[in-house]
């Protein structure tokens, strides 16, 4: 069986039998990934044995195995940039790895972490300074999408490991209410900044970085101090040197760095200068641990392969619409919009590889919080709102900061939620609950339908003994596994983005309107807002 179409219309029709058989029959209650410190309980979904036997089928089919040779060899999988995603390649520190003409790429990569620690040595022994001999205290990481938002959320996730000389903060909006923001108590003498764009020339990054050249123009720095305040990283090394910045503070990225998969990469600068190389390269190793774990293992026994499946099953076949992120510790409060970016750039397209338009559902929506936030927000909609959303709770089962009891009390909330959404309230449990509580006999019986919950709402919990480098490396690494292999079952490329270029060509058009207030070229709304724009403008 190798037509995804015929598949779900299959699993559909028995989509309601032998619902009494229970997933963990078939693999461990609890799954976890060696050498990762990654466990997955799964028990709390409500897949038969039979259905998952069934997807384990299909992918066979379809050749996943072979699929993941392909990436983990370098193949070119990215089929409409004629690209092979080589993110695993940045994560190994020991292999030697080559692209399909025979080049070494491992030693292009090798060469950029030495020179990534040279800097980070240069910094944090206060040998590197500001044009008035001060240390460096501030770095700003001007970038967007997956060049800021990867390492911001590694950053914000790892700030336990933060050099107490260092901070580090990330300009990435086209917003001069970000810009005054982050500017806001900075001093030029002592703030160093690093621009990161692939292309050197993304509108937002270019002008945020203009920006900062001006602030640092107009607050004591000279054109001759920029070598000592401006870094770059970039596939463009030729534009970054037309931009003014020294050959020396360029660090090199490639072409098949996609953006998303760019953290492992020279783009993780910033939160390398913050938390230190060792820590930078834990990193890089607990998700090499990950890639290991999803090269060898079997598919009935591959951590990324079944949260893959299980997630393509709520999707296709039971209809879930969104995917539901919710990590309980303060610290990974960014996870979910690095993962919204990951999964929806990545899976969000309606076309085939072969150009074909698809006829199921792809991506989900991805979304979420930080527990236990959610409970007092959203979380009304996952036990009692119509529609049904799968949730992945993240738990370190220790704390980097013990405070009373409070990670108890975190732990519990978020077992407690996940056992709901399964569990559930019949009308009868609610209506016995009312009654203990003094309730009449009408108003119990009125109010029961109210306190009633449905139930059987599927949820993964995943848990490490603490957040780490390591474990954190793993887990975004399990992540981007469970993305590519949703792609290969649902036949689309998940390393390109084509959608977001559309919008990035109108808005010349659009911004030239706004500057002539000539809109003939545009349609009757957009010409109508941008004639409020230029209204508000005279206005102002």
């Amino acid at each position: 069986m190798d037509n995804f179409e015929d598949f779900i219309k299959n699993s559909r029709k028995s989509l309601d039998e032998n619902t009494e058989e229970k997933f963990n029959k078939k693999i461990p209650n609890i799954l976890n990934a060696k050498n990762t410190g990654i466990n997955v309980d799964i028990t709390k979904n409500s897949i038969s044995d039979i259905e998952f036997e069934k997807l384990i089928k299909f992918v066979n089919s379809i050749g996943l195995s072979e699929k993941i040779s392909e990436l983990a060899a370098g193949k070119e999988v990215n089929r409409t940039e004629h690209r092979a995603a080589n993110h695993m390649a940045l994560r190994d520190l020991e292999s030697i790895h080559y692209d399909e003409e025979g080049a070494n790429i491992s030693k292009d990569v090798f060469s950029v972490l030495k020179k990534m620690e040279k800097m980070c040595w240069q910094l944090n022994l206060n040998l590197w300074r500001g044009f008035n001999n001060k240390p460096i205290i501030d770095i700003v990481s001007i970038g967007i999408g997956g060049s800021h938002l990867g390492p911001k959320m590694a950053a914000d996730s790892l700030r336990p490991y933060w050099h107490d000389t260092l901070r580090c903060h990330y300009l990435s909006n086209i917003d001069g209410s970000n810009f005054t923001e982050t500017m806001r108590d900075l001093d030029a003498d002592t703030t160093l900044f690093i621009i990161q764009s692939k292309s050197f020339s993304t509108q937002e990054t270019i002008r945020n970085a203009d920006a900062c050249r001006e602030w640092f123009y107009a607050n004591g720095g000279q054109e001759s101090d920029i070598k000592r305040h401006f870094l770059a990283v970039t596939c463009n090394v030729e534009r970054a040197e037309a931009y003014g910045i020294d050959p020396d503070n360029i660090y090199p990225v490639w072409d098949w760095v996609g953006g998303r998969y760019s953290l492992w990469s020279a783009m993780g600068l910033p939160l390398a200068l913050t938390i230190g190389m060792e820590n930078f390269k834990a990193l890089l190793r607990g998700a090499w641990a990950m890639d290991q774990h999803f090269i060898e293992s079997p598919l009935d026994s591959n951590l990324p392969v079944i949260l893959a499946l299980l997630g393509v099953y709520y999707r296709n076949i039971v209809g879930a619409q969104t995917h539901v992120i919710l990590p309980y510790d303060h610290y990974l409060s960014a996870l979910p919009a690095h993962l919204q970016q990951l999964d929806m750039e990545s899976n969000g397209k309606s076309v085939t590889q072969e150009g074909n338009p698809v006829g199921y559902a792809t991506g989900p929506v991805i979304w979420g919080g930080v527990g236990s936030n959610g409970q007092h927000a959203y979380h009304q909609l996952l036990h009692q709102g119509t529609d049904l959303c799968p949730c992945d709770f993240i738990l370190p089962l220790k704390t980097h900061n013990p405070v009373d009891n409070f990670h108890s009390i975190l732990v519990a909330n978020c077992l407690s939620q996940s056992q709901a959404l399964m569990r559930g309230r019949s009308e009868a449990e609610a209506y016995e609950l009312l009654i203990d509580q003094g309730r009449s006999e009408v108003e119990a019986k009125r109010l029961a339908p109210h306190h009633s919950i449905p139930g059987n709402r599927p949820s993964n919990t995943i848990y490490f003994e603490k957040l780490t480098p390591e474990t954190l490396g793993a887990l975004i690494a399990m992540y981007e596994h469970k993305v590519f292999v949703q792609g290969v079952i649902w036949g689309i490329n998940s390393f390109d983005q084509w959608g977001v270029e559309l919008g990035k060509s109108l808005s010349k058009d659009v911004l030239k309107s706004m500057e002539t207030g000539d809109t003939d070229k545009l349609d009757a709304s957009t010409a109508h807002l941008v004639s409020m724009y230029r209204d508000a403008q005279n206005r102002a």
